[in-house]
């Protein structure tokens, strides 16, 4: 009996594995028919709503925007299959697939349709309500002593006049779209927050976090660091700011208001150093410097400057972005150029956003056609907005003479190094509030805001002041959850400029690098961090191209320490 036993045995063994092969080959043909049925169906219906959303940012119309909601509920509504979302839970729970980009593929496609299993009627009631917001943002221009101000001509009166009256009087009106917004605003979060929970989840933001694959915890912990690591060398820089700005000015340093920053949030930093960049670009083809320089690095850009609106028109966006249409190549810019240091970074900016959609693998499946994570398509739009402000990649482009970089480095370093500080603290400010304010959209976000701005970028809150100036960022009602990313980018494009200057420049020089003319780099970037789209969790691509995961260390480096 036990001889027949050793006999059986094995025969029974191999039955048990033949029949789990079947069921996973059976799985991973399932699975593959998915891909081909969703491919097939959402590929149109994203073209339709991205198409729609540009033609609306662009024009500014009613009946445009109208046509965007229409579309973009049509995308939702496709993610709210719950056929689908029961088949994708059921290959999840399984561990069928053992093709690693089918896996993958899985989870993005999980968290995508995941994020829409509620009723239809909420998705369809945020959309709309996120196109009428952002309808009233696109349409609206300060009013100033009876005159018209678009965002642009704002900006430049509160670098340029010394006028304490008219500068308040611009910073005021600009503020005005909170009012106009911020109870929509409201609503849409305690919406966003009515989708989240029952979804499972605490409230929109943690969800938004986690269904990007980021933690929620770790993120709190890498902004508390920064804080740690920033604070005491911006306060260093904002008493230098508040220094120059009170002798500019003519005012006492302790009477210096949100208004005298030279920027509606002080995102950016005031001019303090002799250098003044804008002078270097008032009279260049901005387009035109973008375009050579790309080129120079092996990345043709031309068919996207074709298919870009790159100037101000009336009810035009006033702000800038990139979008890729079809995920096969059809990448666009809109931007509102100026010939001015700001426009310039913007533009470099917006097309390193740009050459990562358009070199992505196009046979990589659809649901993986897209950046590793937001922030790591920001990362790229960073290294190179930072040129714009480099004097080696302001000579390489013939901007200015060998001379004049040597007589302005010292300084061009110290105003980029001071918008990076400025501009991770007032990225402190976002997180902070935003995070406060998905927990408990009823609380005072007034209060909250002020409270925070003053922690975080050391401003005062005008005396008596109980306004919603939180609502006149954009990005609080249209791209919620989303500016830590913008930090998380800086970190990634000191760590991805470390990594070129020394493996691939063979260089120690690590502020003063342009990559122009070098082929080498461009390649690299294509192969190493744009092909994979998002084929590797964000952190698994981040450590291929650098060797190491996201770290703080190089940006400590260049702009902290």
């Amino acid at each position: 009996m036990k001889r027949k036993v050793i006999i059986i045995l094995p025969i029974l063994l191999l039955a048990i594995i033949t029949g789990c092969n079947v069921k996973k080959d059976n799985m991973e043909k399932e699975f593959r028919d998915f891909i081909v049925k969703f491919e097939t169906t959402v590929a149109p219906l994203q073209i339709d709503a991205n198409t729609a959303y540009w033609n609306a940012s662009i024009s500014g119309k009613d009946e445009d925007y109208a046509i965007a909601q229409k579309h973009q509920i049509a995308l939702n509504n496709f993610f709210t299959n719950k056929e689908d979302f029961l088949f994708l839970t059921k290959v999840k729970e399984s561990g069928n697939l053992q093709d690693t980009l089918l896996q993958r593929q899985l989870e993005v496609l999980y968290n995508a349709y995941l994020s829409n299993q509620v009723d239809s009627s909420l998705l369809e009631r945020r959309t709309k309500m996120e196109i009428e917001i952002e309808k009233k943002y696109s349409n609206f221009r300060a009013l100033v002593n009876g005159k018209t101000l678009s965002d642009n001509e704002i900006e430049e009166l509160l670098k340029t006049s010394t006028d304490s009256k008219e500068l308040q009087t611009a910073w005021e009106a600009h503020k005005m779209i909170g009012s106009l917004v911020a109870k929509d605003v409201i609503e849409l979060v305690k919406l966003r927050n009515t989708i989240a929970r029952e979804l499972g989840f605490d409230n929109y933001h943690t969800m938004s976090l986690q269904l990007s694959e980021q933690d929620p915890q770790e993120i709190s912990a890498l902004f508390d660091e920064l804080d740690k690591l920033t604070s005491s060398s911006f306060a260093d820089l904002k008493t230098e700011i508040d220094t120059f700005l009170s002798a500019r000015l003519n005012i006492p340093a302790d009477q210096l208001m949100p208004w005298h920053y030279q920027n509606r949030f002080f995102q950016e930093a005031p001019a303090i150093y002799s250098v003044d960049l804008d002078t270097y670009y008032a009279d260049k083809n901005i387009e035109k410097l973008t375009a050579d320089y790309y080129t120079s690095i092996g990345m043709d850009i031309s068919d996207i400057l074709g298919h870009s609106d790159l100037y101000e028109k009336p009810g035009k966006n006033q702000h800038a972005y990139c979008i890729d249409i079809d995920n096969k190549g059809d990448v666009r810019v809109l931007c509102n150029i100026k010939p001015n240091y700001n426009w310039m970074n913007t533009m470099m900016h917006e097309f390193g956003h740009a050459v990562y959609d358009k070199y992505i693998d196009r046979d990589l499946p659809l649901a993986l056609r897209n950046p590793a994570h937001t922030f790591t398509t920001e990362s790229i739009a960073m290294i190179f907005g930072r040129m714009a402000a480099n004097p080696q990649w302001m000579q390489d482009l013939n901007i200015i003479s060998a001379e004049e970089k040597e007589k302005i480095s010292a300084d061009a370093y110290k105003v980029l190094r001071l918008e990076q500080l400025t501009f991770s603290r007032w990225a402190q400010v976002m997180y902070r509030f935003e995070k406060g304010m998905y927990a408990d959209p009823d609380q005072d976000l007034n209060a909250l805001w002020w409270d925070i701005v003053e922690e975080y970028q050391m401003i005062k809150k005008p005396e008596g002041r109980n306004q919603p100036d939180w609502a006149s960022k954009i990005h609080i009602a249209t791209f919620p959850a989303y500016y830590h990313n913008y930090l998380l980018g800086e970190l990634l494009a000191s760590q991805l400029n470390h990594h070129i200057t020394s493996t691939i420049l063979n260089s120690t020089d690590y502020m003063n690098q342009s990559f122009y003319g070098n082929k080498e780099v461009g390649r690299y970037l294509t192969n190493e961090v744009f092909e994979p789209g998002s084929r590797y969790k964000w952190n698994d691509m981040i450590e291929r191209a650098t060797g190491q995961k996201l770290t703080a260390q190089y940006y400590a480096e260049q702009f902290i320490n």
